[in-house]
């Protein structure tokens, strides 16, 4: 059931045309020159309507820099004076937010870490209440999507209703390329939940790698999402934090430039139960692949093993056990004797030409079985 039914459309308030709306700007403010080269070059940018930058920032370590305070607002407030941009800032308390309103700030956001806690999301909702800012919230960084919709809800019943969500991908315990998983069921189950919720995509904190970019960005729009928060810094190279994932105006210029805007498919319900079973597969290919690597690190022991008490590398008997103990094991499942008897003929050709190397002292650098 929508709990938070109302929502004001994007279209309403922040863009135009259903264009999806881009959000840009450094990672941190951290000075004033850094601030306004890169507005300067992002305003130049017609697709970008938002002018993002970091003023407090909840670093890990407390000698990393943690942006530079208050006075960055500043600065922001500059900006919109120049540019005409406006301007939106992360806020983790009550005191930022209240900052924030003073200096004219347009749009707030919620960062991941303080979604995760919702003692600090009412006290911050609290403390807008009565105020006609929008409020955007990041979803916490672990994938808990009842978490993320409560965020919303707690600053819905504060009377908000220009809110957007910010989908930045979440903490995942096996090995990703990415630096945040984009489990994109998680955002699309939002949508299913809160129809009336407009849902931007953080390609930057998603990827971590400013190459990987373009290609989440696409699959963010393709999706449906209603736009896209990239940081860019005008020397991303030399930024004092998070200095790999932010671009350049020209690579952002670029970027936009060869985003392809679909028609929308008039079936999200469709596209999106496709793509949350997608991300199913996407994630047990990648435990598969954890297995098999697993299993092949065993192979090599075993090898090993033979090398050193002069043991033949085929053991016949063994062999047909498995072969044996699988096909039969697969049938129950419901997997064909053709299909599970050519995928063991694979592993087990490639576990004997790991043991081959071994006893050829040839193994070193392999990475499989």
């Amino acid at each position: 059931m929508n709990s938070i039914p109302d929502i004001i459309p994007l279209n309403e308030w922040l863009t135009d045309n259903g264009r999806p709306l881009i959000i840009a700007g450094p990672c941190s403010a951290e000075t004033e020159d850094q601030v306004m080269l890169t507005a300067r070059q992002i305003s130049a940018i017609p697709e970008v309507k938002v002018f993002r930058a970091g003023i407090w920032k909840p670093r890990t370590r407390p000698r990393d820099f943690e942006g530079a305070g208050e006075k960055g607002l500043k600065w922001l407030h500059q900006v919109k004076q120049e540019t005409g941009l406006l301007t939106c800032v992360e806020v983790a308390k009550p005191q930022h937010a209240e900052a924030c309103l003073k200096a004219g700030i347009d749009i707030l956001w919620i960062g991941a870490r303080t979604t995760v806690n919702p003692f600090y999301i009412q006290e911050i909702a609290d403390a807008l209440t009565g105020t006609d800012i929008p409020v955007m919230i990041k979803n916490p960084v672990h994938p808990d999507l009842k978490l993320w919709m409560g965020a919303f809800e707690r600053f819905y019943n504060t009377g908000k209703r220009k809110l957007i969500a910010i989908h930045r991908g979440f903490y995942f315990f096996n090995k990703s390329e990415y630096r945040n998983a984009p489990m994109w069921e998680i955002p699309i189950e939002l949508k299913r939940q809160f129809p009336s919720l407009p849902i931007i995509t953080d390609p930057s904190h998603i990827c971590g790698k400013r190459e990987m970019i373009f290609a989440v960005s696409q699959k963010a729009i393709d999706l449906e999402m209603d736009g896209l928060m990239i940081e860019t810094h005008y020397n991303p190279d030399k930024a004092l934090t998070d200095a790999r994932q932010q671009l350049s105006p020209i690579q952002l210029h670029e970027l936009l430039a060869q985003l392809v805007i679909r028609e929308k498919t008039g079936n999200i319900e469709i596209q999106s139960k496709l793509d949350q079973l997608r991300c199913e597969i996407d994630k047990l290919d990648a435990e598969m692949i954890e297995v098999l690597s697993k299993r092949f690190g065993i192979v090599r022991e075993i090898g090993h093993y033979k090398k050193e008490n002069n043991i033949t590398i085929l053991q016949q008997k063994r062999w047909d056990y498995v072969l044996n103990d699988r096909t039969g094991a697969a049938a129950r499942e419901g997997i064909t004797t053709d299909f599970i008897n050519h995928l063991l003929e694979l592993i087990h050709d490639e576990s004997i030409q790991i043991q081959t190397d071994i006893m050829n002292k040839r193994s070193i650098g392999k990475s499989n079985e």
